[in-house]
């Protein structure tokens, strides 16, 4: 699902807290939350953003590619995340099941510490399949069992999720 604008602002706004920054997308989708993650980012900052379908990240291919700070990733995010090395990333936004359902020790593996790890579209949802909100559920027990994040659960836009290192 597209990231809406409550998200998007909060991802630029979260952006730009991180100067510099290495940032990672995983779910690149059409680039809606790739966009809102470049507007926020500094000059120097890089972004990778992974999907692993090409269809869709053509449409941000081409409508983001002329930012040099943007490489896009036509791959699994799990193969993706398990190359990364430990705490080499500022800011994981996982807006896709690898990442987010799939993978999360992958993808917690890699933030930094004080980096972000961002989730969104936890609220149910007309087009959740059946079963979802038990993943929701799961992910959300394990975040808060976590002794190395702290995370604040928003209800709010499509539900977003807030983790930091410590």
């Amino acid at each position: 699902m597209a990231s809406g604008e409550g998200t998007g602002a909060l991802l630029r706004t979260l952006a730009a807290s991180k100067p510099g920054g290495r940032f990672v997308e995983l779910g690149t989708g059409t680039g809606i939350a790739t966009a809102w993650l470049l507007d926020g980012m500094d000059s120097v900052s890089r972004l990778v953003s992974v999907d692993v379908d090409e269809r869709f990240q053509q449409v941000a291919r081409e409508a983001l590619s002329l930012d040099a700070r943007l490489t896009l990733i036509a791959e699994d995010a799990i193969s993706f995340l398990k190359r990364q090395e430990a705490g080499s990333v500022d800011f994981v936004f996982a807006d896709a099941m690898p990442g987010k359902y799939e993978g999360v020790d992958e993808a917690l593996r890699v933030v930094k510490t004080g980096g972000f790890y961002v989730v969104d579209d936890m609220l149910p949802q007309a087009n959740w399949p059946n079963g979802h909100g038990v993943r929701v559920q799961a992910l959300m027990a394990d975040l808060e069992a976590r002794t190395d994040f702290v995370i604040t659960q928003m209800d709010w836009a499509s539900g977003i999720v807030v983790a930091v290192r410590r």
